[in-house]
Protein backbone atom coordinates (compact mmCIF):
# COMPACT_ATOMS: atom_id res chain seq x y z
CA UNK A 1 0.00 0.00 0.00
CA UNK A 2 1.72 3.77 -1.11
CA UNK A 3 2.48 5.62 1.71
CA UNK A 4 -0.39 8.62 2.58
CA UNK A 5 1.25 11.94 1.66
CA UNK A 6 1.57 13.99 4.91
CA UNK A 7 0.14 16.98 4.77
CA UNK A 8 1.79 20.29 4.67
CA UNK A 9 1.82 22.06 7.85
CA UNK A 10 0.31 25.31 6.37
CA UNK A 11 -2.62 22.94 5.74
CA UNK A 12 -2.21 20.10 8.97
CA UNK A 13 -4.04 22.59 11.12
CA UNK A 14 -6.98 24.52 9.84
CA UNK A 15 -9.43 24.67 6.67
CA UNK A 16 -7.85 25.24 3.54
CA UNK A 17 -8.86 26.04 0.04
CA UNK A 18 -8.18 23.77 -2.90
CA UNK A 19 -6.40 26.25 -4.62
CA UNK A 20 -3.99 26.26 -1.64
CA UNK A 21 -3.85 22.45 -1.86
CA UNK A 22 -2.81 22.26 -5.09
CA UNK A 23 -0.40 25.16 -4.60
CA UNK A 24 1.36 23.04 -2.04
CA UNK A 25 1.98 20.08 -4.35
CA UNK A 26 -1.15 17.99 -2.65
CA UNK A 27 -2.19 15.73 -5.61
CA UNK A 28 -6.29 15.46 -6.08
CA UNK A 29 -6.36 11.98 -4.70
CA UNK A 30 -4.98 12.87 -1.50
CA UNK A 31 -8.07 15.16 -0.55
CA UNK A 32 -9.75 11.98 -0.47
CA UNK A 33 -8.16 10.85 2.28
CA UNK A 34 -9.79 9.52 5.58
CA UNK A 35 -8.01 12.30 7.42
CA UNK A 36 -10.00 15.00 5.73
CA UNK A 37 -13.17 16.16 5.40
CA UNK A 38 -14.79 17.78 2.51
CA UNK A 39 -16.78 20.81 4.11
CA UNK A 40 -17.78 22.22 0.39
CA UNK A 41 -17.15 23.59 -2.47
CA UNK A 42 -13.85 24.21 -2.86
CA UNK A 43 -13.15 23.85 0.63
CA UNK A 44 -11.52 20.91 3.09
CA UNK A 45 -10.38 20.98 6.66
CA UNK A 46 -8.24 18.11 8.80
CA UNK A 47 -10.69 15.45 10.42
CA UNK A 48 -9.22 16.14 13.93
CA UNK A 49 -9.15 19.98 13.43
CA UNK A 50 -10.83 21.89 16.66
CA UNK A 51 -13.07 24.65 15.28
CA UNK A 52 -11.33 27.84 15.85
CA UNK A 53 -13.78 30.93 14.68
CA UNK A 54 -11.25 32.62 12.94
CA UNK A 55 -9.57 30.00 10.81
CA UNK A 56 -12.79 29.18 9.64
CA UNK A 57 -13.86 32.85 8.60
CA UNK A 58 -10.54 33.30 6.73
CA UNK A 59 -10.74 30.36 4.50
CA UNK A 60 -14.67 30.84 3.90
CA UNK A 61 -13.81 34.49 3.27
CA UNK A 62 -10.88 33.02 0.27
CA UNK A 63 -13.41 30.99 -1.19
CA UNK A 64 -16.13 33.38 -1.35
CA UNK A 65 -15.36 36.27 -3.88
CA UNK A 66 -16.63 39.35 -3.13
CA UNK A 67 -18.28 39.04 0.50
CA UNK A 68 -16.88 39.63 3.90
CA UNK A 69 -17.63 38.53 7.47
CA UNK A 70 -20.46 39.52 9.28
CA UNK A 71 -22.89 40.13 11.89
CA UNK A 72 -22.20 37.85 14.89
CA UNK A 73 -18.96 36.37 12.94
CA UNK A 74 -17.67 39.83 12.53
CA UNK A 75 -18.38 41.06 15.97
CA UNK A 76 -16.26 38.04 17.68
CA UNK A 77 -13.48 38.43 15.39
CA UNK A 78 -13.42 42.31 16.47
CA UNK A 79 -13.55 41.03 20.48
CA UNK A 80 -16.81 43.32 20.77
CA UNK A 81 -19.12 43.18 23.94
CA UNK A 82 -21.96 40.74 22.94
CA UNK A 83 -24.31 39.25 25.46
CA UNK A 84 -23.78 36.65 27.11
CA UNK A 85 -26.10 34.01 24.79
CA UNK A 86 -23.89 35.54 21.86
CA UNK A 87 -19.93 35.55 23.20
CA UNK A 88 -19.51 32.18 22.48
CA UNK A 89 -21.48 31.84 19.32
CA UNK A 90 -19.63 29.52 16.45
CA UNK A 91 -22.14 30.95 13.77
CA UNK A 92 -20.22 31.72 10.65
CA UNK A 93 -22.37 35.04 9.08
CA UNK A 94 -21.15 36.10 5.37
CA UNK A 95 -22.71 39.38 3.63
CA UNK A 96 -22.84 40.26 0.19
CA UNK A 97 -23.77 43.15 -1.89
CA UNK A 98 -27.44 42.41 -3.31
CA UNK A 99 -25.83 42.93 -6.80
CA UNK A 100 -24.28 39.36 -6.32
CA UNK A 101 -25.65 36.04 -6.07
CA UNK A 102 -25.89 35.28 -2.16
CA UNK A 103 -23.43 33.22 -0.68
CA UNK A 104 -24.69 29.45 -0.49
CA UNK A 105 -22.29 27.07 1.63
CA UNK A 106 -23.50 24.47 4.15
CA UNK A 107 -22.69 26.56 7.29
CA UNK A 108 -23.07 30.04 6.38
CA UNK A 109 -25.46 32.20 7.42
CA UNK A 110 -25.55 33.88 4.29
CA UNK A 111 -26.93 38.29 4.15
CA UNK A 112 -27.70 39.94 0.67
CA UNK A 113 -26.96 43.74 1.83
CA UNK A 114 -26.40 47.56 0.74
CA UNK A 115 -23.05 48.43 2.32
CA UNK A 116 -20.61 51.09 0.93
CA UNK A 117 -16.57 50.46 0.52
CA UNK A 118 -16.18 52.04 4.22
CA UNK A 119 -18.58 49.62 5.72
CA UNK A 120 -16.10 46.96 5.18
CA UNK A 121 -12.47 46.82 6.17
CA UNK A 122 -9.39 43.97 5.75
CA UNK A 123 -8.82 42.83 9.34
CA UNK A 124 -5.76 40.67 9.58
CA UNK A 125 -6.04 39.54 5.93
CA UNK A 126 -10.18 38.97 6.03
CA UNK A 127 -12.75 41.26 4.51
CA UNK A 128 -14.94 41.89 7.68
CA UNK A 129 -17.94 44.81 8.46
CA UNK A 130 -16.46 47.57 10.31
CA UNK A 131 -17.41 47.69 14.22
CA UNK A 132 -20.11 50.32 13.27
CA UNK A 133 -21.60 47.97 10.61
CA UNK A 134 -21.44 45.23 12.66
CA UNK A 135 -23.20 47.04 15.35
CA UNK A 136 -26.15 48.31 12.60
CA UNK A 137 -26.26 44.74 11.37
CA UNK A 138 -27.00 43.30 14.92
CA UNK A 139 -29.53 46.40 15.55
CA UNK A 140 -32.16 43.69 14.62
CA UNK A 141 -31.03 40.80 16.64
CA UNK A 142 -29.90 42.26 19.61
CA UNK A 143 -32.27 44.12 22.34
CA UNK A 144 -32.55 47.71 22.91
CA UNK A 145 -30.29 47.40 25.63
CA UNK A 146 -27.52 45.26 24.17
CA UNK A 147 -27.60 47.38 21.15
CA UNK A 148 -26.31 50.50 23.47
CA UNK A 149 -23.73 48.69 25.34
CA UNK A 150 -22.45 47.54 21.86
CA UNK A 151 -22.62 50.84 20.92
CA UNK A 152 -21.02 52.86 24.01
CA UNK A 153 -18.48 50.67 23.43
CA UNK A 154 -17.61 51.59 19.75
CA UNK A 155 -18.09 55.84 20.78
CA UNK A 156 -15.83 55.53 23.92
CA UNK A 157 -12.63 57.34 24.15
CA UNK A 158 -10.02 54.65 24.75
CA UNK A 159 -6.94 54.55 26.70
CA UNK A 160 -4.08 55.26 25.01
CA UNK A 161 -1.48 53.51 27.35
CA UNK A 162 -3.45 50.08 27.40
CA UNK A 163 -5.16 49.76 23.64
CA UNK A 164 -2.82 51.69 21.18
CA UNK A 165 -5.52 53.86 19.91
CA UNK A 166 -6.38 57.23 21.00
CA UNK A 167 -9.95 57.58 19.16
CA UNK A 168 -12.72 56.03 19.24
CA UNK A 169 -13.88 53.67 16.58
CA UNK A 170 -16.38 56.18 15.70
CA UNK A 171 -18.47 59.49 17.01
CA UNK A 172 -22.44 59.67 17.49
CA UNK A 173 -22.11 61.98 14.82
CA UNK A 174 -20.65 59.21 12.30
CA UNK A 175 -22.92 56.96 13.65
CA UNK A 176 -25.96 58.54 12.58
CA UNK A 177 -24.64 59.34 9.29
CA UNK A 178 -24.49 55.52 9.13
CA UNK A 179 -28.10 55.41 9.69
CA UNK A 180 -29.17 58.03 7.13
CA UNK A 181 -27.22 55.63 4.70
CA UNK A 182 -29.53 52.85 5.25
CA UNK A 183 -33.48 54.05 6.28
CA UNK A 184 -34.95 51.04 5.22
CA UNK A 185 -32.83 48.56 7.07
CA UNK A 186 -34.17 45.94 9.12
CA UNK A 187 -34.04 47.17 12.63
CA UNK A 188 -33.22 50.36 11.72
CA UNK A 189 -35.92 52.32 14.02
CA UNK A 190 -34.09 49.90 17.49
CA UNK A 191 -30.98 51.64 15.97
CA UNK A 192 -31.86 54.88 15.97
CA UNK A 193 -33.43 54.15 19.61
CA UNK A 194 -30.42 52.95 20.90
CA UNK A 195 -28.20 56.00 19.65
CA UNK A 196 -30.17 58.34 21.34
CA UNK A 197 -29.92 55.99 24.82
CA UNK A 198 -25.56 55.94 23.75
CA UNK A 199 -23.18 58.03 25.86
CA UNK A 200 -19.62 58.74 25.62
CA UNK A 201 -17.91 57.87 28.95
CA UNK A 202 -19.14 53.98 29.40
CA UNK A 203 -15.71 52.01 30.37
CA UNK A 204 -17.78 48.50 30.23
CA UNK A 205 -21.44 46.42 29.69
CA UNK A 206 -22.24 46.93 33.43
CA UNK A 207 -21.62 50.39 33.37
CA UNK A 208 -23.79 50.92 30.55
CA UNK A 209 -26.71 48.43 31.73
CA UNK A 210 -26.52 50.53 35.25
CA UNK A 211 -27.08 53.57 33.44
CA UNK A 212 -29.75 52.42 31.42
CA UNK A 213 -31.70 50.84 34.94
CA UNK A 214 -31.14 53.83 36.29
CA UNK A 215 -33.03 56.00 33.86
CA UNK A 216 -35.67 53.17 33.64
CA UNK A 217 -36.14 53.69 37.47
CA UNK A 218 -36.61 57.52 36.75
CA UNK A 219 -33.81 58.68 37.87
CA UNK A 220 -31.83 61.90 36.82
CA UNK A 221 -29.02 61.02 34.34
CA UNK A 222 -25.71 60.79 35.88
CA UNK A 223 -22.42 62.06 34.90
CA UNK A 224 -19.82 59.42 33.54
CA UNK A 225 -16.31 59.13 33.76
CA UNK A 226 -16.43 61.74 37.15
CA UNK A 227 -13.46 63.66 37.67
CA UNK A 228 -12.87 64.63 41.70
CA UNK A 229 -11.08 67.42 40.58
CA UNK A 230 -11.83 68.77 37.11
CA UNK A 231 -8.87 70.46 36.05
CA UNK A 232 -6.38 67.55 36.90
CA UNK A 233 -5.33 64.67 34.90
CA UNK A 234 -4.37 62.50 37.97
CA UNK A 235 -7.86 62.68 39.42
CA UNK A 236 -9.57 59.69 40.52
CA UNK A 237 -13.05 58.91 38.90
CA UNK A 238 -16.19 57.90 39.68
CA UNK A 239 -18.15 55.60 36.66
CA UNK A 240 -21.34 57.52 37.26
CA UNK A 241 -22.01 60.37 39.45
CA UNK A 242 -23.70 63.66 40.14
CA UNK A 243 -21.63 65.86 41.19
CA UNK A 244 -23.59 68.67 42.94
CA UNK A 245 -25.10 65.90 45.12
CA UNK A 246 -21.47 64.55 45.81
CA UNK A 247 -22.35 60.94 44.72
CA UNK A 248 -19.73 58.82 43.74
CA UNK A 249 -21.44 55.55 42.03
CA UNK A 250 -18.19 53.01 41.19
CA UNK A 251 -19.25 49.63 39.13
CA UNK A 252 -16.36 46.93 40.27
CA UNK A 253 -15.98 44.35 37.96
CA UNK A 254 -13.88 40.85 38.35
CA UNK A 255 -10.35 42.33 37.77
CA UNK A 256 -11.07 44.63 41.04
CA UNK A 257 -10.49 41.29 43.02
CA UNK A 258 -7.33 41.18 42.36
CA UNK A 259 -5.17 42.49 45.40
CA UNK A 260 -3.23 45.50 43.50
CA UNK A 261 -6.51 46.97 42.09
CA UNK A 262 -8.28 46.23 44.95
CA UNK A 263 -6.09 49.02 46.70
CA UNK A 264 -6.14 51.26 44.08
CA UNK A 265 -9.92 51.04 44.96
CA UNK A 266 -9.58 51.95 48.06
CA UNK A 267 -7.46 55.00 47.58
CA UNK A 268 -9.76 56.30 45.11
CA UNK A 269 -13.03 55.78 47.23
CA UNK A 270 -11.13 57.19 50.71
CA UNK A 271 -9.98 60.00 48.22
CA UNK A 272 -13.72 61.01 47.35
CA UNK A 273 -14.85 60.43 50.77
CA UNK A 274 -12.43 62.66 52.37
CA UNK A 275 -13.81 65.44 50.03
CA UNK A 276 -16.98 65.18 51.34
CA UNK A 277 -18.73 62.42 48.63
CA UNK A 278 -20.61 59.46 49.13
CA UNK A 279 -19.43 56.38 47.47
CA UNK A 280 -21.22 53.25 46.11
CA UNK A 281 -19.83 50.36 44.91
CA UNK A 282 -21.52 47.83 43.02
CA UNK A 283 -20.67 44.47 41.95
CA UNK A 284 -21.63 41.67 39.78
CA UNK A 285 -24.31 40.40 42.36
CA UNK A 286 -26.07 43.62 41.25
CA UNK A 287 -25.53 42.95 37.56
CA UNK A 288 -27.50 39.64 38.13
CA UNK A 289 -30.27 41.75 39.85
CA UNK A 290 -30.62 44.14 36.79
CA UNK A 291 -29.60 46.57 39.57
CA UNK A 292 -32.83 46.80 40.90
CA UNK A 293 -30.51 46.90 44.84
CA UNK A 294 -28.65 49.19 43.02
CA UNK A 295 -31.41 52.07 42.17
CA UNK A 296 -33.12 51.81 45.27
CA UNK A 297 -30.31 52.77 47.14
CA UNK A 298 -29.02 55.37 44.64
CA UNK A 299 -32.55 56.91 44.95
CA UNK A 300 -32.43 56.90 49.04
CA UNK A 301 -29.25 58.53 48.49
CA UNK A 302 -30.06 61.04 46.48
CA UNK A 303 -33.32 61.95 48.49
CA UNK A 304 -31.21 62.32 52.06
CA UNK A 305 -28.88 64.59 49.82
CA UNK A 306 -31.89 66.99 48.72
CA UNK A 307 -33.24 66.90 52.42
CA UNK A 308 -30.21 68.08 53.66
CA UNK A 309 -29.84 70.77 50.84
CA UNK A 310 -30.28 74.34 52.41
CA UNK A 311 -33.11 74.88 50.01
CA UNK A 312 -35.04 71.92 50.63
CA UNK A 313 -34.62 72.89 54.38
CA UNK A 314 -35.99 75.91 54.13
CA UNK A 315 -38.69 74.85 52.46
CA UNK A 316 -39.37 72.39 55.30
CA UNK A 317 -38.52 75.03 57.84
CA UNK A 318 -35.93 73.72 59.13
CA UNK A 319 -32.62 76.26 60.07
Amino acid sequence: MPKRTDLPWTLANSPFTLDSALAAGLPLKRLRGQDLVHVSRGLYRPLAWDFQLEAAARVLSKVSPGAWVSHVTAARLHCQLLPPWLSDSTELHLSKPNHLPQVRRKGVIAHNVIAREDEVEAFDGIRISTRSRTWLDLARRLSLAELVCLGDQIIRMPRAEFEGRSEPYNTLDGLRALLGRHPNLQGIIRAREALELMRVGADSAPESMLRLAMLDANLPEPDLQVALRPNDAASPTADLGYRHRRLAIQYDGGHHLLEAQGLSDRRRDKAFESAGWTVLVFTKDDAADRFQRATTLIKRHLRAAWTDHPVAAGFAGKG
